[in-house]
């Protein structure tokens, strides 16, 4: 059976999936490797029926390691599997980099050199393309890239105002989470394609969060810029923050460049203003009230997102929740739309209580959807085109 295995390398996980070569990829199986690196990693597989294939606690110094474990648990699944393409996941591909390629070394040395723009990432998602190729020398190696999306931005979209020579060194807004807003903006075109043409927000609320306007399916704006810190705060990183407060950092409390990036990426969103946890569920559950303080800042600053994307579209027409906390956070969506029935958007109640596909009141002018989203497809059908 042909097939094409995805690859989603982070820090210190793997997730993995297998998909049929068909007109439209289906999953085999899938998997997740976790905590890379420590002597208590744990790799779990599950069949397309949702059957686990596999549950193991074992040490996992590497990357070339948990591929290697992933690979024994859907081999296990569907022995009969034959990779014909590996899809990656790549946080960063730069001002170049608009669509999927397959990869080579010349392209891989420029991915290499963009890994000052995504220090926490870039290495990992390169770690497990190295890997991957090593196991699979036949197969085609495929970068899918989150910034590929927002390519099609403005310069004034894509710029900060700053001396134009920053710009030409790589100084940009790059925007992330681009796979899923690929997914959606396609899912949406199929399912709604009135609202497609149109002009939609897609807040793609998770540990990571990113908020996207779309006019005619293409990126005109998105709350991430040079990095992944950028815009709302998220489970661990503090989303936007007043560039002087980087420099009291540095001036007066002493900090180095190493502990502002601990500081901002592991230490800061839902969990530092919390002191409780960065999982919206742990938070949601908690009575603390630091707890609920972090929830209504990171609704205030969806809100606040909603109407800047807004004025760059000059109108709305449709609001999408997608990633775990968007698909899956009634209270998020309600304190999220609350107060914005001056934009148009009226909630149904019972219907965001069921986390129905549209969650709006037929009177509302702006329709307000929660549709799950799904990276590793995108990634699938990346692959499957150069299988």
């Amino acid at each position: 059976m042909r097939a094409v295995l995805t690859l989603n390398a982070g820090s210190s996980s793997l997730k993995f999936a297998l998909f049929s070569v068909e007109d439209e990829p289906q999953v085999l199986a899938s998997g997740l490797v976790e905590r890379i690196g420590g002597a208590d990693a744990r790799v779990r597989a599950r069949s397309a029926t949702g059957e686990s294939t596999g549950d193991e606690t074992a040490a996992i110094p590497s990357h070339a390691d948990a591929l290697e474990r992933a690979l024994a648990l859907l081999t296990r699944a569907v022995p009969e599997a034959e990779v014909k393409a590996v899809g990656h996941r790549v946080v960063h591909g730069g001002p170049d980099f608009e669509a999927p390629l397959r990869l080579d070394d010349a392209s891989l040395a420029q991915l290499a050199a963009l890994e000052p723009f995504a220090p926490l990432h870039q290495p990992h998602n390169l770690a497990g393309i190295r890997a991957a190729a090593s196991h699979f020398p036949e197969a085609a190696q495929v970068g899918c890239f989150d910034t590929a999306f927002h390519r099609t931005q403005s310069r004034e979209a894509d710029s900060f105002a700053l001396p134009r020579a920053y710009y030409d060194k790589g100084v940009r807004r790059y925007g992330f989470h681009g796979l899923s807003y690929d997914y959606l903006a396609g899912h949406l075109a199929r399912k709604a394609p009135l609202l497609f043409a149109g002009r939609v927000i897609v807040a793609h609320l998770g540990n990571g969060a990113s908020m996207c306007a779309m006019i005619d399916g293409h990126s005109v704006g998105s709350t991430m810029g040079f990095s992944a810190l950028d815009g709302l705060p998220m489970g661990t990183r503090s989303g936007q923050i007043d560039p002087g407060v980087l420099l009291y950092l540095m001036e007066q409390e002493g900090m180095g460049a190493a502990e502002i990036s601990d500081l901002l990426y592991k230490r800061s969103g839902l969990l530092g203003m919390s002191g409780v946890s960065n999982d919206m569920r742990a938070l949601e559950a908690s009575t603390a009230p630091e707890a609920r303080e972090a929830i209504t800042y990171f609704t205030t600053r969806i809100r606040r997102e909603i109407g800047a994307l807004t004025a760059t579209m000059g109108g709305l027409d449709a609001l999408v929740f997608t990633g775990g906390i968007g698909e899956n956070s009634v209270r998020v969506r309600d304190e999220a739309t609350d107060r914005m029935g001056w934009l148009g958007i009226e909630i149904d109640p019972m219907a965001n209580s069921r986390s129905d596909m549209l969650i709006s009141t037929p009177l509302s002018r702006v329709a307000v959807m929660v549709i799950p989203t799904n990276e590793e497809l995108v990634i699938a059908r990346a692959a499957a085109h150069h299988a």
